[in-house]
């Protein structure tokens, strides 16, 4: 883990270090959270999942629900009246 001293612009700017960004790949439009305490600030890179990442997560849901569905006699035919009835019973 690096440490370097940086200082803030007039703006409330600073510069992450290259080698601070290359240690943790962080490039141009890098999300990070901000959350602070006392006297510390801490920076968490945030990633966000590319579309090909969601599709194939999304997949393995479906999958996974698919198999449960079968598991319980759920058939596709079966499903409005379900939502429905959960629906009711909120009410509830």
């Amino acid at each position: 883990m690096a440490v370097e001293m940086v200082k803030m612009s007039s703006k409330g700017q600073i510069v992450i270090p290259q080698d601070i960004r290359a240690e943790i790949c962080a490039s141009e439009g890098t999300m990070f959270a901000v959350v602070s305490g006392r006297d510390s600030i801490v920076l968490k890179k945030v990633v966000t999942p590319s579309k090909e990442e969601l599709i194939c997560e999304l997949g393995k849901i479906a999958k996974e629900g698919t198999k449960r569905a079968e598991k319980l006699g759920i058939k596709e035919r079966d499903v409005p009246d379900l939502v429905h009835k959960l629906k009711e019973s909120k009410k509830k």
